[in-house]
């Protein structure tokens, strides 16, 4: 059993400074702070960063942060090597020769600027407006809310978000998917929401984990650390496994369910099934605090287990004993990953297992999943693009009723297939200009990667800010724009808690931050408004930890968003954050402040058990949870009914999934079930692969085949094969697994070769390897939320001496296929 108060009483806190944040050690300054990106992933653990005349030259786990307690991943040990790349870019770039010819000037911010600022003129002077600016970034961290920011109240557009990436397919149907029901986000109580930790006597750790479409050793996805659950196992904690591929977790169940891709609603009703038909059900908070039991145990008495069993190809005993044993479970937490993003399913499943967290009363309990907030509220995101966009032009965001009128627009952001619908048509009206930020779209999340290929190059005027010169910004960029990275940069992580700071210790030539970009340009490009309330950096990262961007206007009215999974914007009294109204009167709630505490500090909100009952989740205070009924809406009829989606789940398959089930023709051709896009200990998706030690490790882009499938093929460890379907193809490196079913290949995503040819047709060969060629776009679930990335259909067979690499047949030869706009196939 781990003992964390031993682990807590072994270090030597003379040693590691405690209670400082900076120090002098063998020739080295020490700064403790928090990492987070870029690189980076979607945690922010305490490191210790040592550097010497102004180079970082090591990093270290600082035991004495309680978030990830001195633990580090091999990625972030290696972040010297990464902020220290040779060919990283130290200043503004502007293209000398065509685009994809890798050809750039040197210029200045201020000439980049005056580029960039007289094409929005020109843009303004011709009437194109705004909104014919796309503005994308990466996947989410602290860039979630810096890039919609930079959108709305510095390039003045409301669309702003992914390109190619039908249904916002990571973490977003999760978050919509609960706050339908719950009106929070629920995650595993690991003891991460309190500062004593493990340690804590309120604490009790789960007696059952249910780890779901994740592997969270590698991916530490979404905020979660996956070394905070094996302390879990370690004490005990259970093991239900429910992928199709056999992880670290799966060895250890006490039931390992290897379900087809993207049937994970099925299986998840069946479990209803079993646990309402069984009466399993914790009845004390099912009467108190559910609504519409009933309705649901009617509608899910038609899943059985044998149905289950049937669609989603495990043995029925199965199901049913592993259903049994979460309900009978006095505390159990379920730990869910993006392949509940990645199907068509995606936002009725994430709903029906917060029924299944509900009806077993496993919410809000130690040791269950327990709901959680930002950081003493602090809420930018999305949403600060409709906070300082004008008006007039926010209603003309492209949204998902444009392509599919049956539904309606709930989220922040603009839709992704409405934008692909005005990229391939003009229609409603043309964009002209795309800005990406940290986004290496082409080599990571854009399905398609042919067509966004495509899309992207018919923009007339392209700006990427990048720490890299990637394959995506060779491609399009006329504009380059470098970044910092972690190290260098002054900014915080408000997501969950604790509120972390992360400090400045180096710079990087002419490198600047996210932040320091708005504050520059900014102050060009809507001086009125930055003059006001963001001259300097300083007042940025001040004005975002007292009122998080919400408005303040001349006449001194309030605005805020009107919620965490809908768009809108309401006159409130006061925007403070608790940070601020904590602070207010102690005089500690500078930046400044919080980096000499050590860089965190906890909020209470999330380290408070059963708060529905403490009226701290609804607006008006009073007990319950913040849904229109007050209780967890277990059919969440009016939320979804608002939105346009069913709120009684159905499980759909895919297109394809229904052609390959159904059409043996279309089987025979492409027999196998491509999944694709899980984690890695060396990458975090297209970031890393120029660091030579995690190339070391990881030198190539893995394809996973059977035993059987091996031997059948003729296939060995080290073969390159090609993966092929309708899309396209692309090619990776066999290796066999003996754990997985015949059916199935798993292919790796993010690939690209920064050692390669930068200019096309290579583009660092990043099409030759990537599975997003296999993708498609248009196809989404209900509410336009969720694709089947990770149940594509395919083909494989040997690479030969003289086959068209990818790169060639996309950028050179006309691509795989002709796409007809706004149609998957």
């Amino acid at each position: 059993m781990y003992d964390y108060q031993e682990f807590l009483d072994s270090i030597d806190r003379e040693a590691y400074h405690e209670g400082e944040w900076q120090w002098e050690e063998d020739g080295y300054t020490v700064t403790r702070t928090y990492s987070y990106s870029a690189p980076g992933c979607h945690d922010s653990c305490g490191v210790l960063l040592y550097t010497k005349e102004g180079k970082l030259e090591k990093v270290e786990g600082d035991p004495l942060d309680p978030c990830a307690n001195g633990k580090l991943c091999m990625r972030c040990l290696n972040l010297d090597e990464a902020a220290n790349y040779a060919e990283r870019p130290k200043y503004p770039l502007k293209r000398a020769g065509e685009r994809g010819e890798n050809k750039w000037d040197r210029i200045s911010w201020d000439e980049a600027f005056d580029i960039i600022e007289a094409y929005i003129k020109k843009l303004d002077d011709e009437g194109y407006g705004r909104e014919s600016i796309f503005v994308n970034h990466g996947t989410g961290r602290n860039i979630s809310s810096w890039v919609p920011f930079l959108g709305g109240a510095v390039l003045g557009t409301p669309n702003i978000g992914a390109i190619g990436f039908s249904g916002y397919s990571c973490y977003l149907p999760r978050t919509c998917g609960t706050a339908a029901p719950m009106g929070d986000f629920p995650i595993v109580d690991a003891s991460e929401t309190r500062e004593l930790r493990y340690a804590d006597p309120e604490w009790v750790r789960p007696d059952v984990l249910v780890i779901w479409g994740c592997e969270p050793l590698k991916s530490n996805a979404d905020g979660f650390l996956g070394h905070w659950l094996v302390n879990c196992v370690q004490r005990g904690s259970k093991i239900i496994s429910i992928d199709p591929q056999l992880t670290w977790w799966g060895v250890r169940a006490e039931y390992w369910l290897p379900i087809r891709p993207a049937t994970d609603l099925a299986l998840a009703l069946a479990w209803l099934n079993v646990i309402t038909t069984e009466d399993l059900i914790d009845h004390d908070f099912v009467e108190c605090w559910c609504a519409y039991y009933d309705e649901l145990k009617d509608h899910v008495a038609q899943y059985t287990p044998e149905w289950a069993a049937e669609v989603c190809g495990v043995p029925v005993e199965d199901i049913v004993a592993s259903a049994r044993f979460y309900a009978n479970a006095e505390r159990a937490g379920v730990q869910w990953g993006l392949a509940f993003d990645t199907q068509v399913d995606s936002i009725q499943l994430c709903m029906t297992v917060c029924d299944l967290m509900a009806v077993c009363g496993n919410i809000d309990k130690p040791g269950t999943n327990v709901l959680v907030r930002n950081g003493f509220d602090i809420n930018p995101g999305y949403a600060t693009a409709q906070l300082y966009c004008d008006p007039d032009v926010f209603a003309k965001k492209l949204t998902v009723d444009l392509v599919r009128p049956e539904c309606v627009q709930f989220i922040g952001m603009a839709d992704c297939d409405a934008m692909g619908r005005a990229m391939e048509t003009g229609e409603p009206y043309p964009l002209k200009m795309a800005w990406l930020q940290g986004a290496n779209s082409i080599s990571c999340s854009a399905t398609a990667a042919n067509r966004t290929y495509n899309n992207l190059s018919g923009f007339e005027f392209v700006v990427v800010a990048d720490p890299y010169l990637t394959p995506s910004a060779v491609a399009f960029a006329d504009v380059f724009l470098p970044l910092k990275m972690t190290n260098e940069r002054d900014s915080m992580r408000v997501w969950w808690t604790p509120l972390r700071a992360m400090k400045a210790v180096t710079d990087y030539y002419e490198a600047k931050s996210d932040e320091e970009l708005i504050v520059a340009l900014g102050n060009r490009l809507n001086p009125e408004l930055f003059n006001r309330r963001w001259p300097t950096l300083e007042a940025l990262l001040q004005d975002y930890l007292d009122v998080g961007f919400n408005i303040i206007d001349e006449e001194g009215k309030c605005f805020k968003s009107a919620g965490r999974s809908k768009a809108g914007m309401i006159e409130v009294s006061d925007v403070h954050t608790e940070y601020y109204k904590k602070h207010k009167d102690d005089g500690r709630g500078t930046f400044a402040d919080l980096v000499a505490r050590g860089g965190y500090e906890y909020d209470d909100f999330c380290a408070t058990y059963k708060k529905y009952e403490k009226g701290m989740l609804r607006p008006d205070g009073q007990p319950g949870f913040a849904t229109p009924s007050g209780r967890i809406e277990l059919v969440p009829y009016v939320t979804f009914g608002a939105w346009g989606i069913d709120p009684l789940p159905v499980h759909r398959e895919s297109i394809t999934a229904e052609k390959w089930l159904n059409d043996e023709g279309f089987r025979k051709e492409y027999p196998f079930i491509c999944m694709n896009g899980s984690r890695s200990y060396e990458f975090f998706h297209s970031e890393n692969r120029q660091q030579a030690t995690m190339r070391e490790f990881h030198p190539n882009p893995l394809v996973r085949i059977s035993t059987q499938t091996a031997e059948e093929y003729s296939m060995h460890d080290g073969d390159w094969i090609w993966l092929e379907n309708a899309q396209g193809r692309c090619m990776q490196q066999v290796k066999v697994d003996a754990t997985l079913n015949p059916n199935y290949v798993h292919a790796e995503h993010g690939w690209w070769f920064p050692e390669a040819e930068p200019a096309e047709p290579s583009l660092f060969a990043t099409f030759d390897c990537n599975i997003n060629n296999l993708t498609h776009s248009f196809e989404t679930g209900p509410g336009g939320i969720g694709n089947p990335l990770k149940s594509i259909c395919c083909k494989i067979y040997k690479v030969e001496e003289g086959d068209t690499m990818p790169g060639e047949q996309i950028t050179r030869l006309g691509g795989f296929k002709t796409f007809t706009p706004c149609e998957s196939f």
